[in-house]
């Protein structure tokens, strides 16, 4: 299947939390191999939603995509404020809002029966926003919080089970939280010695990934909560999971660059680097292909990439994205679904990208003098 933490800065990571090497490792938990001279290259074709969505704006987001092919995001839809909307085949469907604080609401993930759940501004007095569900037969539907004043919700599987992060009774602290529809919300804790917990996404197994304190974590209910260490620096993140049980997220390296990574229990945490030029990385999508999406960057977040075969490459190289129109700077890559379809934003608004795969084509890419590596993980049955 497909797919923040407070004061977090870029869009794509409020949506995911709450509030010149010698060889590169190989995403999937195989041994380091040499790099071969060149792989087949996918390309892509650009669509860009904003066209698509009536009375949408610069604010429109995608922040998710099913195998269906429905996206869903934010956007001024028509309306003075940003809705959650989702969209599928032309047609766009405002989602609503729970009533509150200028009728604000966004959509973070999406499952293969069309269930969407993200955040909206309640009615409260005191307006905060709250984690929801919606079904197109049902509507929006408020999943209130663990005690404290606001909640949202980021990932659900094709199961059912929602996952997100909310504030809990005792003060400002939020713990990381599942959610369904016959036990309702359940705290999922945090590691030991931390005093707070955010999950992002799940799978269909229903393992739940997350940050507690400053580490990236797993979740399963029989092992419970358990770190997944760094990449040497002091602090870690995990926003997506694939029905593999493969993780993505970012660390802190030992000299601080933060890095996207991969991680399995049996390979651990693996570097998966940067584009060339840039500084940083995020990785916030995987699908059970393996191919991982997210954002780099130098200063900031503002380079959308895809990891495939070991190579991690700019979704604004117009080798890459080949139609991509003058002006347009793709700045994170959200959400993939097993056919390869990307979504994320720009300058410009919210995008879609569609492989256009030429398997007769190869492409020779230069890494800043890192070896493309061929995955070859097998792909899950």
């Amino acid at each position: 299947m497909t797919s923040g933490k407070i004061n977090c800065g870029s869009q794509s990571r409020c949506r995911k939390m709450i509030f010149g090497a010698a060889a590169v490792g190989v995403f999937g938990g195989l041994a380091l191999a040499s790099a071969p001279a060149a792989y087949a290259l996918t390309t892509y074709d650009f669509t860009s939603l904003n066209s698509t969505l009536p009375g949408s704006d610069f604010a429109a987001y995608a922040y998710g995509i099913n195998n269906a092919d429905t996206i869903v995001g934010r956007g001024s839809i028509g309306t003075a404020t940003t809705q959650a909307y989702s969209y599928s085949g032309g047609t766009i469907t405002n989602l609503g809002n729970l009533g509150g604080h200028g009728s604000r609401s966004a959509g973070y993930a999406i499952n293969d029966f069309g269930e969407v759940v993200g955040r909206s501004y309640t009615s409260t007095s005191s307006g905060n926003y709250h984690a929801f569900s919606y079904t197109s037969s049902g509507g929006i539907k408020d999943l209130g919080t663990l005690g404290g004043i606001a909640s949202y919700a980021t990932g659900i599987n094709d199961s059912g089970t929602i996952v997100g992060t909310s504030y809990i009774l005792s003060g400002s602290s939020y713990h990381a939280f599942s959610y369904t529809s016959a036990g309702g919300m359940i705290d999922l804790g945090t590691l030991p010695g931390a005093t707070y917990s955010s999950a992002s996404g799940i799978n269909d197994s229903g393992e739940v990934v997350g940050q507690s304190h400053s580490e990236a974590f797993s979740y399963t209910t029989a092992g419970g909560m358990v770190g997944l260490g760094t990449l040497g620096g002091s602090a870690s993140n995990a926003f997506g999971i694939n029905d593999s049980g493969e993780v993505v997220g970012f660390s802190l390296t030992s000299s601080d660059a933060q890095h996207a990574f991969g991680y399995t229990p049996s390979g651990g945490m693996i570097d998966l680097g940067t584009v060339p030029g840039d500084t940083v990385s995020y990785a916030y999508g995987v699908n059970d292909s393996g191919i991982v999406v997210g954002s780099g960057g130098t200063t900031g977040l503002s380079d959308a990439f895809v990891y495939s075969a070991g190579a991690i490459m700019s979704l604004n190289n117009p080798a890459v994205t080949v139609n991509l129109p003058g002006g347009w700077i793709l700045y994170e890559a959200t959400g993939i679904n097993d056919a390869g379809d990307i979504v994320g934003w720009g300058n410009m608004g919210a995008f879609l990208l569609t492989p256009t795969p030429e398997p007769g084509s190869l492409a020779l890419l230069t890494m800043g003098g890192l070896g493309l590596i061929l995955r070859g993980r097998n792909k899950k049955a």
